[in-house]
């Protein structure tokens, strides 16, 4: 028997067809089977084929997690074309950068969400390749999704343009800040999209008898790959959330008997330490997964105990490598589960470059996951990923005996604001623009509730007078809200070494 090939498309052909009748997304405004959700993506892939995009075309999501969201992106892998997502607290010059890196014909935007429309401050004249922009309603009927998706007529195309996709075709380019301060996409491949998260799913034991409450983003690999893709290829059903409300997550998880609640650490100490906990049956979870940032060993003993989840795991990975690297396992105790990143998964080797008298160095990955490269950025790509394969993450860990990872800092400055990466540099460029600022520098500092935030270190020219209030106001009406530093120290110097580098312990040291 032929084997179906690892394309997304050929991937929700076979599971429509499995399961017609299985709930697929469920949201507050609809229920989705799989084979709706193949008829939906059908059509919107009609639609794109009417309004003109080509197979390795860039279209562009830049909304919230409603079921448009899991529609239009399987509708662009099914016309061959390449996802492109982009962070919902991007500000509009932000989203205008990449948009213009990727020259994407099409976007789908959010109309009015959280009070603000970011889609109609887009500068239009910087973007001369997009020629269509869908507007996805989310707090308002101010959409034109149905307009759009009315021009799908042509199925019979829309199914020869998925019939001709490959493994090895680029499926999406998910965006990563750099050390150089500007953001990097990174290409992945079909394949690579399916067979991480599929790795993933494993680890979990997740079926098509899971419910799956999806709080993090689609447009983080957390959401989009572990999540829509995770579940398209097992049958599980995916509920989205719009955003984070602990007694709405509560509410979700008792009603529709929610089984599997992947998100990053802050969202259980809200769930454990929520007043009305009591008021809401959770008895139906069963497998959490969390990460990108430092998880004490307690919480994982509460969420085993007092939210009785019977698998709790902890995982490492990157965008460089589909998303995924190393993850731990079912029967790992709770201790290794909280001190560690587990081991790798989706046929990754783990490697420890150049390590010190204790075993610590670069965090190193070798396997088919590992990206197929930057976007049209050959020597990052070089620099990234050596003549052997091995993609050098940047971060530093040790391995212990048993194989499992442990993080023990970052070669890159980087760190993890609620669970998304934020590079100093790329602030502090924001920084160098604000009148009165002669230097600065920018580090991560401990957050109970985000793992880490930003604190600002800035000297001012001479004459200047500037307060953190006004540095902070300066960043974020550049910046999105994760990036904007929560602090700023001022400064008379900056520590420096010979070579003229900030030396960012002494920084760390004044904390």
């Amino acid at each position: 028997m032929k084997s179906e090939p690892r394309t997304i498309p050929a991937v929700l052909d076979r599971i429509s067809a499995e399961l017609p009748d299985h709930e697929a997304v469920i949201t507050d405004d609809r229920e989705i089977t799989y084979a709706e959700l193949r008829t939906e993506a059908r059509r919107a892939a009609a639609a794109m084929i009417d309004l003109g995009v080509e197979a390795g075309d860039r279209v562009a999501i830049w909304s919230p997690n409603t079921w448009h969201w899991v529609v239009g992106c399987l509708a662009t892998h099914y016309v061959g074309a390449v996802v492109v997502p982009l962070n919902t607290r991007y500000t509009a010059g932000e989203a205008t950068d990449i948009l213009a890196r990727t020259e994407a014909p099409l976007l789908l935007g959010m109309g009015e969400f959280l009070g603000a429309d970011k889609t109609l401050e887009l500068d239009r004249k910087a973007l001369p390749a997009l020629r269509h922009v869908v507007r996805v309603p989310v707090e308002k009927s101010d959409g034109t999704w149905d307009e759009f998706v009315a021009r799908g007529t042509d199925l019979a195309a829309a199914d020869a343009r998925a019939a001709a996709v490959m493994p090895d075709d680029v499926s999406d380019i998910l965006f990563t800040s750099g050390t150089t301060g500007r953001s990097k996409g990174v290409l992945c491949a079909h394949r690579q999209s399916l067979d991480a998260p599929a790795a993933w799913a494993a680890c979990g034991e997740l079926t098509s008898a899971d419910r799956y409450l999806c709080i993090n983003p689609f447009f983080h690999n957390f959401g989009y790959k572990a999540g829509i893709l995770a579940c398209l290829q097992t049958g599980a059903t995916l509920i989205p959330q719009l955003t984070f409300d602990p007694e709405k997550a509560m509410r979700s998880v008792q009603n529709q008997r929610v089984t599997v609640l992947p998100g990053p650490p802050t969202i259980y100490q809200s769930l454990l330490d929520h007043p009305r906990r009591g008021d809401y049956d959770l008895t139906s979870l069963r497998f959490a997964v969390t990460g990108a940032a430092v998880v004490p060993v307690v919480l994982i003993e509460r969420m085993q105990t007092e939210l009785d989840i019977d698998i709790v795991l902890t995982a490492y990975g990157l965008t460089e490598a589909s998303g995924f690297g190393t993850m731990c396992r079912a029967d790992d105790d709770a201790v290794t589960v909280a001190t560690t990143c587990g081991r790798p998964i989706a046929d990754f080797e783990l490697a420890i470059g150049a390590p010190d008298e204790a075993g610590a160095g670069e965090v190193l990955l070798r396997g088919p996951n590992v990206m197929l490269g930057y976007l049209d950025d050959p020597e990052a790509t070089a620099a990234a990923i050596d003549a052997d394969g091995w993609l050098h993450t940047g971060d530093v860990g040790v391995v212990d005996p048993h194989g499992n990872l442990r993080i023990t800092d970052r070669l890159k400055d980087m760190y993890i604001c609620g669970g998304f990466n934020v590079y100093p540099a790329e602030v502090e460029q924001v920084l160098a623009r604000l009148d009165g600022v002669a230097d600065s520098a920018v580090i991560g500092v401990p957050d109970e509730r985000l793992g880490e935030v930003g604190k600002a270190f800035v000297v001012l020219k001479v004459g200047a007078r500037l307060d953190a209030a006004a540095v902070i106001a300066h960043t974020r009406e550049h910046l999105a809200n994760f990036k904007t530093p929560r602090s700023v120290e001022f400064l008379d110097v900056l520590p420096r070494n010979p070579g003229g580098k900030v030396v960012k312990p002494l920084l760390r040291e004044k904390l």
